[in-house]
């Protein structure tokens, strides 16, 4: 498995370097004096995120980008600290892996049966800042993370749709490409029921790096192995470390961690603030099975531009509301029970900048 093969996501066609280097100015451009505000999240490397997030159309990228620069003057994800979200921290609900997968990209691992608190506001900061940690500490050249999701004890109410529908706005629209792989592990029957309400949130490139994968599957055993370094996973995942979260030495690390927080203006892939990065990698890695779709389930083409409604850090929580399924709805790529899948060689989309 190479991660080191170029693919065509069906997002945007390869681009010589002189075309992207055009795009690439047009986007700062067309973000107009915004972009001084937050030079990092308007580096080469974020915009090409942004460009690949709207199948390179500099008009969408440039109003997608100009959003999340808004969003995060006001929003403000850098300046989140652990004295805030230490009680939301505590049952280990969310975490950073202390390793990164084969592909070098660091691990959140999420444990929704272990939800501790009813705070839509509270979940959705900690949340965040568990994102922004991640990518504090991505590898230099590293542009994703890798999801872990531990279903053991989940049920339908350890999760409510408010966090689920945020969690979707804000990873789509203010952290593009920055989600290489979703894993699900063990799911029980009744996810299946969620997971059509959340299918609507989801535009369909994200949904397609959701992946499925059963303990007792040998072709779901196969992937992990394939992603992973089974003496560093942890046994919740299938892998030969006991390792259990342990909330002070979490605490230690995200306090540690934070004084890596100096720069006021840091963001999303400004992880060397000293050194200009001269190659950036935008990587589409871990694709490891073809797309299986599920009875009465259509590919579905473009996922429309239009956003949900933004997270506020002041806002007030909103109802509930249950969403409609659409007509069409892409199913995930899953490996499923039984299923026999082949494995396409993986590929990663790299930018070269001058």
């Amino acid at each position: 498995m190479s991660s080191n093969k170029s693919r065509s996501n069906g997002r945007q066609k390869a681009l010589s370097t002189a075309e992207q280097r055009m795009k690439i100015d047009e986007v700062r451009k067309l973000v107009g004096p915004l972009s001084t505000k937050l030079p990092s999240s308007c580096s080469d490397a974020s915009i090409s995120r942004y460009l690949i997030a709207r199948n390179g159309s500099t008009k969408k990228a440039s109003k997608m980008l100009r959003e999340a620069l808004e969003w995060r003057l006001k929003y403000k994800p850098e300046a989140i600290r652990w004295e805030e979200i230490a009680e939301e921290a505590k049952t280990g609900k969310i975490y950073r892996a202390k390793y990164l997968d084969k592909f070098g990209r660091p691990v959140l691992v999420m444990k929704p049966g272990l939800q501790n608190t009813n705070s839509t506001k509270g979940q959705i900061r900690y949340w965040i800042y568990c994102m922004e940690n991640c990518i504090l500490n991505f590898p230099k050249g590293q542009e994703q993370m890798v999801w872990l999701i531990d279903f053991q004890g989940w049920n339908m109410g350890s999760v409510s749709m408010n966090v689920t529908r945020e969690t979707a706005h804000v990873l789509q629209d203010f952290y593009p490409e920055m989600l290489g792989l979703a894993i699900l592990y063990n799911p029980p029957k009744i996810f299946e029921q969620f997971r059509k309400l959340v299918r609507p949130f989801l535009e369909s490139e994200t949904y397609q790096k959701v992946k499925f994968i059963f303990s007792d599957d040998p072709e779901s055993q196969k992937m992990m192995e394939e992603l992973f370094d089974l003496d560093e996973l942890e046994s919740a995942f299938g892998g030969h470390n006991p390792i259990e979260f342990d909330y002070n030495e979490f605490q230690e690390r995200m306090k540690k961690d934070e004084m890596k927080f100096s720069d006021p203006t840091s963001s999303p892939g400004d992880l060397h603030p000293t050194e200009e990065k001269d190659a950036v990698m935008v990587t589409q890695a871990a694709e490891l099975s073809e797309p299986i779709l599920q009875p009465g389930e259509e590919a579905q083409s473009d996922a429309s531009d239009e956003a949900p409604s933004s997270i506020e850090g002041s806002s007030p929580e909103q109802p509930e509301a249950t969403p409609k399924l659409p007509e069409d709805h892409l199913t995930c790529q899953v490996v499923c029970k039984g299923s026999v899948v082949s494995v396409p060689e993986e590929q990663a989309l790299a930018v070269q900048m001058k």
